[in-house]
């Protein structure tokens, strides 16, 4: 059997929290020019209203970006932000997935078989959680991917952080907290999604097909997970994107930026960088739980070795 099989002894609270950090991280490396190139199709109809006489770069399609970013820019510029990237899933992962299974059983009263009203509950609780934790990584992450590298190499922000200080100069300790609201509102849909649709999927082949708690398991849920989650959670997620990419001012708050995507450019434009949006939530989605349930079950196997005299 490739991986290893159903641990004996539940996981822990500690290591769910570590080794959802560290398959969020191992994920985010693997998918994260798609991530780049989903953020650069969301705010291209914003930069050609922002700047109407400025040439622009056009983007189309997922990798039709990604090559046009790599012949202007550079390869490197596919992983413009990582670094904020992994000091976000370290900060936000641990927390909206890690934290996941114990705060349902609290809401449950730890209860064997959890409703989908205490796994929906669990969700927007710890996706919010994590957002209040992590939200300055991500407005630094999103700037670093919107950023445009130039001939001359004049760049917005020049390192992580520099980033963080110069947001915070610029725009005061508010700018690195820029789009909290759609940002909860996001991950409410996001966490609820993949994590509930997740555990559903995965329960449902457990109950009803020969399959076991085994790898083609976790990989038919996680992919069912991100394609469930990147329909319900694109609108929010592109006036996220939009509103901490915005310059200061651009927008009066979150609504006024949905609003104005709306008139400038049709209900379209909350669907941009669908496909990278899936490409990505789903390659992300089957690499980091994937990789979670292989962490927690050797964590928990060399915590028995280790606590077990030879």
């Amino acid at each position: 059997m490739v991986g290893f099989g159903p641990a004996d002894v539940p996981p822990t609270a500690a290591v769910k929290f570590i080794g959802a950090g560290t398959a969020a991280c191992i994920a985010d490396l693997f998918t994260f020019p798609l991530d780049t190139a989903k953020v650069r199709l969301q705010i291209q109809g914003e930069s050609k209203a922002a700047a109407p006489n400025v040439k622009l770069v056009k983007y189309s399609g997922v990798f039709g970006t990604i090559n046009t970013m790599v012949k202007t820019e550079g390869p490197r510029s596919l992983y413009n932000g990582l670094v904020a990237g992994l000091q976000r899933q370290m900060s936000f992962a641990s927390v909206r997935i890690g934290l996941y299974d114990s705060v349902k059983q609290f809401y449950t009263k730890g209860a064997e078989h959890a409703g989908i009203g205490s796994r929906l509950l669990a969700g927007c609780t710890t996706g919010a959680m994590a957002v209040a934790m992590a939200q300055p990584t991500d407005v630094v992450k999103v700037r670093f991917q919107a950023q445009v590298g130039t001939a001359s190499g004049n760049k917005r922000y020049q390192g992580t952080i520099d980033a963080y200080k110069t947001i915070a100069r610029e725009e005061g300790i508010r700018g690195l907290w820029r789009g909290t609201t759609p940002n909860i509102a996001r991950n409410a849909i996001v966490n609820c999604t993949e994590l509930v649709t997740y555990d559903l999927i995965k329960d449902a082949l457990l109950r009803s097909t020969p399959m076991t708690d085994t790898l083609p398991c976790h990989f038919t849920s996680a992919f069912g997970a991100g394609f469930c989650t990147t329909v319900i959670a694109s609108p929010v997620d592109v006036v996220k994107t939009r509103y901490m990419n915005s310059a200061l001012g651009q927008y009066s708050s979150a609504l006024n930026c949905a609003l104005a995507m709306l008139t400038k450019e049709g209900p379209m434009a909350f669907y941009k960088g669908f496909m990278p949006s899936f490409l990505r939530l789903g390659s992300w989605n089957v690499v980091m739980f994937v990789t979670y349930e292989q962490l927690k079950r050797a964590m928990m196997a060399a915590r028995h070795n280790w606590a077990s005299p030879l």
